[in-house]
Parts: C-alpha cells; sequence; structure tokens
C-alpha cells in the first residue's frame, strides 16, 4: 500500500510490539494485549477504508482509525504511570504515535477535498 498513513501507522504497530515485550509477563493478557490490539487496529483501518467505495466510508475508517489511535497513546501513557516502561521509551513512542495521528487526520482532509483515491 502506498499511503504514508499506512505505512507509519506499521511501523508504529511494529514498536507497539516492542514495547509490550518489555512489560511484565503478568501483563500479557492484559495492559499488553490491550496495546497491541489497539495498534494493529490503526493500519487494518486505514488499509480498509482506503478498500472501500466511498470517500464517505474511507473518512469514516479514518475515524475509528483515530480512535484506535488515541487508544494506543492512553495504553503508552498507563505504561509509563505504572513504570511498566521507562519515560524516555514512552516518550518516543508517543512521538510517533502523534506524527501517525497528523498523517491520519491530513490523509481525512484530502479524502474530503477529493484529492485522494479511494
Amino acid at each position: 500500500m502506498d499511503l504514508i498513513a499506512w505505512q507509519k501507522a506499521m511501523a508504529l504497530t511494529e514498536a507497539a510490539y516492542a514495547l509490550s515485550a518489555k512489560l511484565p509477563k503478568e501483563e500479557l493478557y492484559g495492559l499488553s494485549a490491550q496495546l497491541r490490539r489497539a495498534a494493529v487496529s490503526v493500519p487494518a483501518n486505514i488499509a480498509e477504508g482506503q478498500g472501500r467505495r466511498t470517500a464517505r466510508e474511507f473518512r469514516r475508517f479514518l475515524s475509528i482509525s483515530h480512535g484506535s489511535l488515541r487508544e494506543l497513546e492512553t495504553c503508552a501513557m498507563l505504561c509509563e504511570r505504572l513504570k511498566l516502561v521507562e519515560k524516555s521509551a514512552s516518550a518516543s513512542f508517543l512521538a510517533a504515535c502523534g506524527e501517525v495521528g497528523r498523517l491520519i487526520t491530513g490523509l481525512g482532509n484530502a479524502v474530503s477535498r477529493g484529492s485522494a483515491e479511494a
């Protein structure tokens, strides 16, 4: 897929898996699983939205993707607050989340203007 938002979201998902691998084993079915599910949902919804037939549906899936991104950010913040990961690890991860969020917003705006392929 050639969408930069999707490519960056895929890289963010890889980073989320790396971050979740640092969590203690007792979080395997808790925060770690939630972090991974939210991360996978971000690029998956971008891809599904692009595969839909209308700009309206694409925008809807971008909105879902953005919601999953916010969930992912919340999980990362919880990891830091609970002292499960170093502040530096969560800070760089949250910066990457911010970048993906801006790209999703920009893509949604482009779709609304009709300048992105849907």
